[in-house]
């Protein structure tokens, strides 16, 4: 049989208790319903695009739309008269276009990325990556570290905008090992690629108000937090640092480092001679013993203690970390993807911007590390 309970005695809540748990609803609505960061700054605000179809360097966010129908495209006039391209660009606060062609993502170039001192808001970036499986590989994770920065990031971290792209032709070779890259069979094929690569970034990314464009390959892992502002800083069309490698030295028994990239030369009789012999649809390359063109390479210029911003002029570069003034760019020098003077991609670049009256500059004593494989 049951047992009859007692009278029920309720206990009294003071007001502390209740004045608490409002304050706790408060701040779980709170956390729930706020972005996952901080909101644009002022400054974001007023540069952010208009429209989907505003240019790609503008940062962009979805507004509500009227009745679900978005508005009709502004009709934008740009003066490109007033785009400052400066030895002083943080001061002057000029836009900087980061592109990079990825085919395998090296966390380590990403790190080096986000650790630019050159205002993340003044910076956008532009990857294309191609259709293998390698690229696929690669886009995931690109994506991945995106998310986290533009996401999640502090505001200061977020970079005005970024843009991925995916190649619309089969890359030459199928393997991206370093061994396979560099075989000299594979240069004429492999670096057309690249030009063909270059260019579609370059012609989708660059914006009305871009004033630098930063070439930067993805295996570039190590480069000094001031790269942008040391290297525009020398105020030169195009200016190149020299490229290094680390790497363990069996004989000394310790790390050491070496040359990496000989693209970038000054020519010689010797290289013009060969040219003047070559067929319409050959190419002069560089750092191969069957090609000697006895060129006076950058990567042999540096001296250890030396002034870093000592310049060279050049009249081929590399691409691995190339800074350009975009009117460069924007007075038709592009990457030949095709025998330009005997030269191609980079080095053909190069031999344009020249002939448009844009001469190259090297630094030999200014450096920058390339991924060892």
């Amino acid at each position: 049989m049951a047992r009859p309970l007692g009278p029920v005695r309720l206990k009294r809540t003071s007001p502390g208790t209740i004045a608490v748990g409002i304050v706790l609803v408060i701040v779980i609505l709170y956390l729930l319903v706020s972005p996952s960061g901080p909101d644009f700054s002022a400054a974001r605000k007023a540069t952010a695009a208009l429209h989907p179809l505003s240019p790609p360097t503008s940062p962009f966010r979805k507004s509500s739309s009227v009745g679900g129908k978005a508005g009709p495209p502004p009709v934008t006039r740009y003066n490109l008269n007033s785009v400052t391209i400066t030895n002083d660009p943080v001061a002057n606060r000029e836009n900087v276009l980061v592109l990079t062609p990825m085919a395998r993502f090296y966390q380590e170039y990403w790190d080096n990325l986000l650790k630019l001192s050159y205002p993340h808001e003044l910076i956008t970036l532009g990857f294309i990556l191609p259709k293998t499986k390698e690229g696929n590989a690669a886009t995931i994770e690109l994506q991945k570290q995106i998310a986290k920065i533009q996401k999640h990031g502090h505001e200061k971290e977020r970079f005005k905008s970024i843009i991925i792209l995916r190649q619309d032709f089969d890359p030459p070779i199928p393997s991206q090992d370093e061994s396979e890259r560099h075989k000299m069979a594979n240069q004429k094929a492999r670096r057309a690629a690249m030009a063909k690569a270059r260019n579609s970034l370059l012609f989708t990314t660059l914006g009305p108000d871009t004033s630098w464009v930063l070439w930067l390959d993805a295996d570039i892992v190590e480069t000094p937090p001031t790269l942008i502002q040391d290297l525009a800083s020398h105020s030169k069309p195009l200016t190149v640092p020299n490229c290094f490698q680390r790497f363990y030295n069996a004989e000394k028994k310790a790390m050491d480092e070496r040359p990496y990239d000989f693209n970038n030369w000054q020519d010689s009789p010797t290289a013009q001679e060969l040219a003047s012999k070559m067929g319409k649809d050959d190419i002069l390359l560089e750092g191969y013993a069957d090609m000697a063109t006895y060129r006076a390479l950058m990567a042999y210029m540096y001296e250890a203690g030396a002034d870093i911003h000592t310049e060279v002029p050049l009249d081929g570069v590399g691409g691995t970390a190339l800074l350009v003034k975009a009117e460069v760019h924007r007075d038709g020098a592009m990457f030949p993807a095709f025998p330009f003077y005997h030269l191609i991609e980079t080095e053909g670049f190069a031999k344009m911007a020249k002939r448009l009256g844009w001469q190259a500059t090297g630094l030999p004593n200014y450096k920058v590390y390339h991924y060892n494989e």
